[in-house]
């Protein structure tokens, strides 16, 4: 393995130029083995590092293959804007867009404590975020991923891009499944090279993600090219969502038929990205609007990560359960309510009656048992509720919290935590929902552009919990213990995150995870 100061091919001359990767001549300035990247201070404490690539441009003769090495530059590179986002259709509230011949998306960004530590400071932790948007959207750039304040707290933070949609995790016949994963690894190996330059500790690397970010984390768990780039996890709301072959090859040709071309290696690369965006969007469109097309037609995401049986040879949760991930630790969490945010934003095939429901279980292959143990558990819900809750607890909470109960009983360390932090307003109720977890553990809670996610302007009980759980977040990446014991083979304390205070308690073994018991969603791998 590669230490800051060397090449891959072993010499002291880490850059083109001749100068040490961790040699920066200013305190903004330092050294990648690219080249030397200048970054910009964020008021005191803190210098964000931007753009810098760690992979080559994933187009041309590199399309839908593995990520190839950045070429180096010479001189200092200035890195101070976020580079171009990957390509995408979705145009995420404060975030940027991906525009057509925008190459250079392999790029991630650092921030570091300033100054800059000397080589005889101890090195930080480092925390690896990799963005959620259902394997099809976002990107490092979405300002609630802003690593400011987790600098600011004690870690070297480090968020990346990824490929998306077709181009990262559509199937192409004779080219590798999973290329958002591989992305993600090689963004890995950049860290594990270069991050000690930045006050880094490489033997003491956290991925965190939430989502799409979170299932690629479980995914990374199980891939043997992954192993050893990273020594703790957290992941939030991880999705149930694993494609097998068959279902990926037949989306492929869902969207191949849709940009006309033939759903072969040559068909597709002959599509420019923009015709696999448009494609996306009109097969996405054509599931949403036919209630007889599956599973799909309630929650229409066409990419995911796919059981090729090489990169990803089984799924995570038994991988977990065969002890793949043993010498991880983990910091799993979900929110209590995560399907409303889909409702909210109108991306869910709405549901007005029980009988809607009974087929939107069937289609799930869900038992009777399930829908009836909600019903008489939430007596007062409408069809619509209970949809809800049902979908974000199959797809999110449950599967979330077996992965924690799996890693502990396979000898590994897990914890668990919910985020249940509601409030009462004149407009309504605030609710637990995906995603509104991330702007605390990120300290962004204040920032205007979070307001959608949290419910409005935070008050002093929300800014107290944004305080603990960045705590937990960087007690975690530092030491492995969040602040709360540990599942174990019998027992599953939860942190459950919440205001005005937060509780510890043993996990409900009678109520709704009870009625999960042998259930897993099963619709999108039949």
């Amino acid at each position: 393995m590669a230490n800051a100061f060397e090449t891959t091919d072993g010499t002291a001359d880490g850059t083109a130029d001749g100068v040490p990767p961790g040699a920066p001549d200013d305190a903004t300035v330092f050294g990648t083995t690219g080249g030397r990247v200048r970054g910009r201070r964020l008021g005191p404490g803190v210098v964000a590092v931007l753009g810098i690539p760690y992979a080559a441009p994933p187009f041309g003769a590199d399309r839908f293959q593995p990520p190839r090495p950045a070429a180096p530059w010479r001189g200092v590179r200035e890195c101070v804007a976020f580079g171009p986002i990957p390509p995408q259709s979705a145009r995420l509230p404060h975030a940027p867009s991906w525009s057509p011949g925008d190459h250079d998306v392999l790029s991630l960004n650092v921030w570091t404590p300033a100054p800059a530590p000397r080589p005889s400071d101890r090195p930080l932790p480092v925390l690896l975020w990799i963005h959620g948007g259902a394997y099809t959207f976002g990107s490092s750039a979405q300002p609630d991923h802003d690593g400011a304040e987790l600098a600011r707290a004690g870690l070297v933070v480090v968020t990346c891009n990824y490929r998306v949609g077709f181009e990262g995790f559509g199937h192409v016949p004779g080219r590798p499944d999973n290329r958002g994963l591989l992305d993600q690894v090689a963004a890995l190996r950049w860290v594990r090279d270069n991050i000690a330059g930045f006050g880094g500790d490489p033997r003491n690397v956290t991925v965190a993600g939430q989502s799409a970010g979170a299932g690629s984390i479980a995914c990374l768990l199980a891939m043997e090219e992954a192993r050893g780039l990273f020594h703790r996890a957290i992941a939030h709301s991880v999705p149930d969502a694993y494609f097998p072959l068959d279902l990926a090859t037949a989306i492929t040709a869902r969207i191949a038929a849709a940009a006309g071309v033939a759903p072969t290696a040559e068909g597709l690369a002959s599509a420019p990205p923009e015709a696999l965006v448009a494609a996306t969007d009109q097969v996405a469109g054509a599931y949403r609007a036919d209630p007889d097309s599956g599973p799909l037609h309630y929650d229409p995401v066409l990419y995911a990560p796919v059981l090729d049986g090489t990169l990803l040879p089984t799924d995570p949760l038994d991988a977990l359960s065969a002890g793949a991930a043993r010498d991880v630790d983990l910091l799993l969490c979900h929110t209590l309510e995560e399907h409303w945010l889909f409702h909210a934003v109108g991306s869910l095939a709405p549901i007005s009656s029980w009988a809607e429901l009974a087929r939107f279980a069937r289609e799930y292959d869900l038992p009777d048992r399930l829908v009836a143990g909600y019903r008489a558990l939430l007596p007062r819900a409408t069809p619509l509720e209970v949809h809800l809750a049902l979908l974000g607890d199959g797809l999110f909470g449950e599967h979330t919290s077996r992965l924690a109960e799996e890693q502990a009983r396979a000898g590994g360390r897990a914890h668990l935590a919910r985020f249940a932090r509601r409030r009462t307003t004149p407009h309504g109720p605030v609710r637990a929902w995906h995603a509104a977890d991330v702007p605390f553990v990120f300290g962004h809670v204040d920032d205007p552009r979070a307001a959608f996610l949290i419910g409005g302007e935070p008050d002093d009980d929300d800014r107290a919990l944004s305080r603990r759980m960045r705590r937990a977040w960087v007690d975690f990446a530092t030491t492995g213990d969040p602040g709360w014991p540990p599942v174990t083979a019998s027992t599953t304390p939860v942190r459950s995150w919440s205001v005005p205070a937060d509780g510890l308690a043993d996990d409900d073994t009678t109520g709704i995870r009870a009625l999960w018991h042998g259930v897993r969603i099963g619709g999108l791998r039949a």
